[in-house]
């Protein structure tokens, strides 16, 4: 069991430091995100159109 919850604790590290790697080229590459736009587009994929309002 120990062997299993190492694995995967790996590969949930890896996916982390991937994760980061690919928003820091983003980030790089079209500048910092814009966190009312991110916010806007989470409103309307839970279908919370009076947030998504706001940030338009």
């Amino acid at each position: 069991m120990s062997a299993y919850v190492e694995a995967l604790i790996q590969r949930q590290l890896e996916r982390d430091r991937l994760r980061r790697e690919l928003i820091e080229d983003a980030e790089a590459e079209h500048g910092p995100v814009d966190q009312a736009a991110v916010d806007a587009k989470r409103a309307l994929l839970r279908g919370d159109t009076a947030g998504s309002a706001d940030a338009a």
